[in-house]
């Protein structure tokens, strides 16, 4: 099912990234404006319904002019949780490019922005800590972890929170977002090219997944209704653990796979705290999405895979 919008004018922060690419794609073909907030918009020339303009939350630079034609924005920005082992410096930079940047979109928009009516703001599902309770996924109503990603995205959210003052506001935590272009899900992809099929830790772990195009059309449908507004999880219904994730991409690509594990102790060496998110085991709870209405194309590892490796 696809939801569509009267035409408007769609406002996306971080828009050249890998979620924002397919968004933005979503929103063009329903005939929709989309203005792209990016740190360079000379970088990208205009094209059809997409416009760029600047938007650097370390210079405290946002396009007003481009700001004031917005019905609604979407805010995607932020450095990548795993682009980079995770020194002191690396950990302020994930925190800080989340947190300047809200604070100057909602500050902003809330000067002199007053026609756009709508917010939508990533968070993510680090906000949980690991599974504590079997078989009790995690709900919106967690409380977040005390580890760095959770405390990350507990002040991200609270950021984005002030938007709820002058706007409806609308925050999405994205599970592991899967597709063919950028992710995790290449990374699993490459070593079955060399008939290997690697296995992180016990491979018991859970992982709270999204199909990108899912993605893309669930922050559509945030934009689209109304009476979402608050904290919803951004995760397909159908969790699976590591090791089936692995074995259903094995099997899709199709001929001999072998097993590698990697232990726990491993990945620690290589990844360092990171390897604390690698292993982790998170099932989140899709309940309150689809009790709203949402319907998702790809609920299930097997049909989101065949379809990505189709593409």
């Amino acid at each position: 099912m696809v939801y569509s919008i009267d035409m408007a004018t769609v406002g996306i922060v971080g828009g050249t990234g890998f979620v924002g690419k397919y968004l933005t794609k979503l929103l063009t073909a329903q005939g929709n404006e989309v203005i792209i907030f990016t740190r360079d918009p000379n970088k990208y020339a205009a094209s059809g319904k997409v416009t760029y303009a600047a938007f650097d939350a370390k210079r405290g630079n946002c396009d007003i002019e481009a700001l004031k034609k917005l019905d609604s924005v979407v805010h995607l920005a932020g450095a990548g949780i795993a682009d980079k082992r995770w020194s002191d410096a690396r950990k302020k930079e994930i925190l800080d490019s989340r947190v300047e940047s809200t604070n100057l979109l909602t500050s902003t928009l809330k000067a002199h922005a007053s026609h756009c009516k709508t917010f939508v703001a990533a968070s993510a599902t680090g906000f949980y800590g690991p599974d504590s309770r079997p078989n009790q996924p995690f709900t919106e109503q967690a409380a977040p972890y005390n580890d760095f990603l959770g405390e990350t995205c507990n002040t991200w959210e609270n950021a984005s929170k002030k938007g709820a003052e002058f706007m409806r506001t609308t925050l999405l935590r994205f599970g592991i977002v899967l597709g063919k272009e950028s992710g995790a899900f290449p990374e699993f992809v490459k070593p079955m090219a060399f008939g290997i099929m690697p296995i992180l830790g016990s491979g018991k772990q859970m992982v709270s997944w999204i199909e990108v195009e899912d993605l893309a059309r669930l922050i559509l449908f945030a934009i689209n209704n109304e009476q979402v507004s608050g904290i919803y999880n951004a995760v397909s219904p159908n969790p699976v653990s590591h090791r089936e994730l692995m074995n259903t991409i094995a099997k899709a690509k199709g001929g001999l796979k072998i097993p590698a594990p990697v232990p726990a102790f491993v990945l620690q060496i290589m990844l360092g705290e990171l390897s604390i998110e690698v292993l982790k085991s998170c099932n989140v709870s899709a309940q309150k999405i689809t009790d709203a209405g949402f319907e998702f194309s790809y609920p299930d590892i097997k049909s989101a895979t065949l379809h990505i490796l189709a593409k």
